[in-house]
């Protein structure tokens, strides 16, 4: 099955139908040039709306952690996206979102991955795409599975948190993220914008 073909049966996938408070919505953004894939965990209700990964809040603090516009982000082909679910799981009782289902990673994540031959560098964005993508290499709970990321850095992935409101926190506490890693991301990124 060829890429595009993916695409359309994830696109029309429901496999979630009846489960969720909404209709589904899958949302990817991925193309044979792919070299940069953001792993993240699942669409929010903006990105439910827009159809677009990263049309929110959480979308511009990557960007600026990345050193893309938006223009750069949605316009290259080498730069994708494919969270752990691509359908926005529902809002808890307490305003945030519910956990990505892990129904959809188990259809869909092989399948797209062994499709996207030219990935060089896979961002794992919070703590559910960095243990189903790491498995029991993860270190441990999030923190410090980001505080090793010169660890990971030979296997291509690179663990982040996720660039929400809410870790505006974390990232100050953790003031070492942003200027350790990030400009180790921001200098990836030009890497494989420019070759």
């Amino acid at each position: 099955m060829s890429l595009e073909a993916l695409l359309a049966d994830i696109s029309a996938c429901r496999a979630c139908a009846g489960e969720l408070a909404h209709e589904p919505r899958p949302v990817t953004m991925v193309s044979a040039q792919t070299r940069l894939l953001i792993c993240g965990q699942a669409p929010g209700r903006r990105v439910h709306e827009s159809g677009l990964p990263f049309t929110d809040p959480s979308g511009d603090r990557l960007r600026a952690w990345m050193g893309v516009d938006a223009q750069t982000f949605y316009g290259r082909p080498e730069i994708g996206v494919a969270a752990m679910a691509f359908c926005f799981p529902g809002t808890n009782p307490k305003g945030g979102d519910y956990p990505p289902p892990p129904r959809c990673a188990e259809l869909w994540r092989a399948p797209l991955l062994a499709r996207l031959p030219k990935v060089e560098l896979t961002l794992l964005v919070g703590g559910y795409a960095q243990s189903w993508a790491l498995g029991d290499a993860m270190g441990g709970n999030m923190t410090d599975t980001v505080r090793a990321w010169r660890d990971y850095a030979p296997a291509a992935v690179l663990p982040m948190p996720h660039p929400s409101w809410r870790n505006t926190g974390w990232l100050k506490r953790n003031p070492w993220f942003e200027e350790e890693v990030t400009p180790y991301l921001r200098q990836r990124v030009l890497e494989i914008l420019a070759s």
